[in-house]
């Protein structure tokens, strides 16, 4: 009877230590929960499967407001639709703790590469661009085949966005045209990538990157004095950088010892201005995408004098380029203007051979 009693006891003891051991390692995983999703690492959890195909098929909207096909029935244009959606999430107004854009596709070399020019009008078109929900952009300018080259391919692809099957991935970094060295490292990524250039009346655009340039530094020597190596003669200085950017043929002797003609598309900055929707077509065209970005998306802004995107759906504003696009120039003599439009004349028309466009420059 004794012995019972003090198994009863033992076995009391003993449930009693567990329970408290069960409590205690409960609150150990609760306490710990508490404090990841304290630090948001909540967010970044992957959803069970079924919980993300029902949150993606709630987001996906019909242009009718009706919903769409259920997931398990998709077609082309719930796909579409699927695109434009990731797309607008990974856009700049999108927050940043949205993770469903890292849920699909897959990060890849870019296929298409604004490499050209400075002050030409490239950000204008990223951004027009950008609208397509078959285009996928880095915003900021990666600066890989000229500044970074050393960090890897691996490095410059974890740059690039996720991308769906039958988009195109894109990235823009102006000085690449006048890089000596990009056109072999960009080569050596892909033969096949293609390669859009922003051109821009050369003098216009030496005033532009002049304006740009003192803005950032009031103390700056005047236009005349930095174009010419001596303003008695009128020498014009090429080692000024705003000068040698706009000898279009020479920078483009360059990358045509390693891509042919055929993957290049010359892009007019006037006509980005005066006719971005017929402009956008031609890039659309060159790029294998359907022509979805049209005159129905811009408006002139005066102000500015460039156009502007539409406002956006959910948006309470129309996209306009930042303060630093559309700065007025300063007032430059027109003997300065003529006798550099006298230096760049040969360069342009023999850019107009090797392109097989007139721009109209002269």
């Amino acid at each position: 009877m004794g012995c019972s009693k003090w198994r009863v006891a033992f076995n009391f003891g003993h449930l009693k230590v567990q329970s408290k051991l069960s409590v205690f390692f409960t609150m150990i995983i609760l306490f710990t929960y508490l404090f990841y999703c304290l630090n948001g690492f909540c967010d970044s959890l992957p959803r069970p499967v079924y919980d993300q195909q029902s949150h993606l098929h709630s987001k996906i909207i019909l242009n009718d407001g009706q919903d769409a096909e259920p997931l398990g029935a998709f077609n082309a244009s719930s796909v579409s639709v699927v695109r434009q959606h990731l797309s607008d999430l990974s856009s700049n107004d999108a927050p940043s703790n949205i993770s469903i854009a890292n849920t699909f596709g897959s990060k890849k070399f870019p296929q298409a590469i604004i490499i050209g020019v400075k002050k030409g009008g490239t950000r204008a078109l990223l951004e027009f661009l950008r609208i397509h929900p078959d285009v996928r952009a880095v915003g900021a300018e990666p600066h890989f085949f000229d500044r970074f080259y050393e960090k890897g391919l691996e490095w410059y692809r974890n740059l690039m966005p996720r991308t769906l099957e039958g988009q195109i991935t894109m990235e823009k970094t102006p000085s690449y045209f006048i890089t000596k060295e990009a056109p072999r490292r960009v080569f050596s990524m892909s033969r096949h990538v293609k390669l859009i250039v922003v051109v821009r009346d050369p003098v216009t655009r030496a005033v532009s990157d002049y304006t740009q340039t003192l803005s950032k530094s009031p103390g700056l020597p005047s236009f005349q004095n930095l174009a010419f190596r001596n303003t008695t003669t009128g020498l014009i200085d090429t080692s000024w950088s705003a000068v040698r950017i706009g000898i279009y043929a020479k920078h483009l002797e360059n990358w045509l010892r390693y891509f042919p003609a055929s993957r290049f598309l010359f892009v007019s900055g006037e006509r980005l201005v005066s006719d971005p929707a017929g402009e956008m077509g031609r890039v659309q065209d060159f790029l294998g995408i359907k022509r979805v970005v049209t005159d129905k998306h811009f408006y002139f802004n005066q102000t500015k004098g460039f156009p502007c995107l539409k406002k956006p759906e959910g948006s309470s504003r129309p996209r306009c380029l930042g303060k630093s696009k559309g700065r007025p120039h300063p007032r430059i003599p027109s003997e300065v203007l003529l006798r550099l439009r006298d230096f760049y004349r040969p360069f342009n028309l023999k850019f107009y051979q090797m392109t097989g466009h007139n721009f109209g420059w002269d």
